[in-house]
């Protein structure tokens, strides 16, 4: 199976980047092929330009390399830090410029735009890592947890994929080497449940 894995953080000691190297190596385990995309290191271009807005527009070649590696993708892992309860910009212009109409959905034909789209992203399952340093009870109440609504509903539901699964690992800030050697183990628990060895969860 193909899995793209999608890390979004600058700082190479982060957690988030311990969590996507746990993730590879059970991937890796399960025989699994893993095409990794560390964003910051590769100097991602978040800008989206005017002309590769239109459906069937000319894109970069970095581009379309992703494009075509997100729809063959048969799982996908995205891995970033809750920043302003968004994902770190970097990750906002990759989604912007690769989850492109004809890539990642379409309309229906007749349908200006107004519609709702058709999904056309072909893996079976979607896994989103964040760490934050907002306790879980606040982030709930205060905030409303809106990377839980960005990713499974705005994002990947209506790209197409069905089963969204979504951890936040927090306070960070605050943890302990025990608390992170659980949740690295949680995340290599997680990966391996949704991606075991053959096929899909």
């Amino acid at each position: 199976m193909q899995v793209s894995v999608i890390l979004a953080h600058p700082d190479t000691q982060s957690f988030n980047h311990a969590i996507a190297h746990a993730a590879i190596g059970e991937l890796r385990l399960h025989g699994h092929q893993v095409i990794f995309h560390d964003l910051y290191a590769e100097k991602f271009d978040p800008i989206l330009a005017a002309d590769e807005i239109p459906q069937g527009a000319g894109v970069p070649q970095e581009i379309e390399v992703h494009c075509q590696e997100i729809s063959q993708a048969e799982g996908i892992i995205i891995i970033h830090p809750n920043w302003w309860g968004q994902p770190p910009a970097v990750l906002k212009g990759w989604m912007d410029r690769v989850l492109r109409p004809g890539i990642a959905y379409r309309f229906r034909e007749g349908d200006q735009g107004e519609g709702i789209p058709v999904g056309l992203l072909k893996a079976k399952a979607a896994l989103v890592f964040n760490t934050s340093n907002t306790p879980g009870e606040r982030e709930a109440t205060v905030f409303g947890d809106p990377l839980e609504t960005l990713w499974r509903n705005c994002i990947f539901g209506l790209c197409g994929i069905e089963s969204v699964y979504r951890e936040m690992f927090s306070v960070v800030v605050t943890s302990t080497v025990e608390e992170r050697q659980g949740w690295l183990k949680r995340v290599r628990d997680v990966v391996g449940r949704y991606f075991p060895e053959g096929t899909c969860a």
